[in-house]
């Protein structure tokens, strides 16, 4: 079978490997039928992720069919259409057993620490293998991982109906947690510095949107919110800067949510999160979120005309990360159909 391999920093190839084989009662067998770009799929291609290790088949968001199951395999079976959860855990840490298995002591994230979905045949836990409607596009499924992604976003900051909720940065992550806060009710606002991003975010169903390039960002926010300031704030910029913002943009009594993994220091005066006794928690990966997602979408709650901005066969995977390489201004996400 064909697979997709960061061999080292700055080598992506397609390989040739065998079909992996069931060794488990637990095992499913999916054949990948999409599987999306993200910008840490790009940062090892790059080299600049530091839990990566080569040579990686990469891709941690993707979904195909079911081609076999393991004895035991009871939720799914042959020809279900399923979408992957792509992190591996122990179980026994003190992280999973508060049930936090996306902080896991010896996390593994396939398309990371192991290889990934962009292959033809990848081999996934029943319980990581989440059931979708056959009649679900194969463009749309791939798009539940990364949306889990802004459902914890939201789940760590709290989101309540009618908070105001300030999402900084309309990227792709930026969109699916200010999506996931629009239908928990909340008044959303999105930031950003390219108009374009911010048009679509508007379409997606942003309340208000902030050019942070032409407009005071603070002064905007203030004027919304009634002087009060955003109640949760989630920084998807993730900058230096970005970050000593939302602190001081946040309500008293408001929450922040950093996605950042800079490892820049920040200048931030305990007494501004004293004074408005703030909560400021990190958001990585995803806990429990998958199902939230997939009702979500079964319900038709997720604005997804234009989410994908193009589809490459495998066969062009060069052609398609030097797409999101050099217009990362405008993308949203990227797909590779598998045959």
């Amino acid at each position: 079978m064909k697979v997709g391999i960061v061999e080292k920093p700055g080598v992506l190839k397609i390989a040739e490997r065998d079909v992996p084989q069931l060794t488990g009662a637990r095992d499913v067998l999916v054949q990948v039928k999409r599987v999306g770009i993200c910008g840490s799929d790009i940062h090892i291609f790059h080299g600049k992720n530091p839990f990566a290790t080569y040579p990686r088949i990469w891709g941690h968001e993707f979904t195909g069919v079911v081609a076999d199951t393991g004895a035991a395999v009871q939720s799914v079976k042959k020809g279900d259409h399923v979408v992957a959860e792509p992190i591996i855990s122990c179980a026994r840490c003190y992280a999973c057993r508060q049930g936090r298995p996306n902080i896991c002591e010896t996390l593994k994230v396939m398309g990371v620490h192991i290889d990934g979905g962009c292959q033809e045949f990848v081999i996934v836990q029943e319980e990581k293998a989440h059931k979708l409607p056959a009649e679900t596009p194969w463009d749309e499924a791939a798009l539940v991982e990364p949306f889990t992604i802004g459902a914890q976003a939201c789940y760590r900051g709290n989101v309540q109906k009618d908070d105001f909720v300030l999402v900084m940065g309309a990227g792709t992550i930026g969109l699916t947690a200010a999506i996931n806060a629009k239908i928990a009710g909340a008044k959303v606002i999105v930031s950003d510095l390219v108009e374009e991003k911010l048009q679509y975010a508007k379409q997606c169903g942003a309340d208000w949107t902030i050019n942070a390039k032409t407009e005071d960002l603070f002064k905007k926010v203030r004027e919304i919110t009634g002087g009060m300031g955003s109640n949760v704030t989630i920084d998807a910029v993730c900058i230096k800067k970005s970050f000593e913002d939302a602190v001081e943009i946040t309500s008293a009594a408001g929450r922040v949510v950093e996605l950042s993994f800079n490892e820049l220091p920040s200048e931030i005066a305990p007494v501004g999160i004293i004074k408005k006794e703030l909560t400021i928690c990190g958001s990585r990966l995803q806990t429990r979120r998958f199902p939230v997602v997939i009702d979500y979408l079964k319900a038709g709650k997720l604005p997804l005309s234009g989410f994908v901005t193009k589809v490459y066969p495998l066969s062009e995977m060069l052609e398609a990360f030097d797409f999101v390489d050099k217009n990362n201004a405008s993308v949203r996400k990227v797909l590779i159909s598998v045959p």
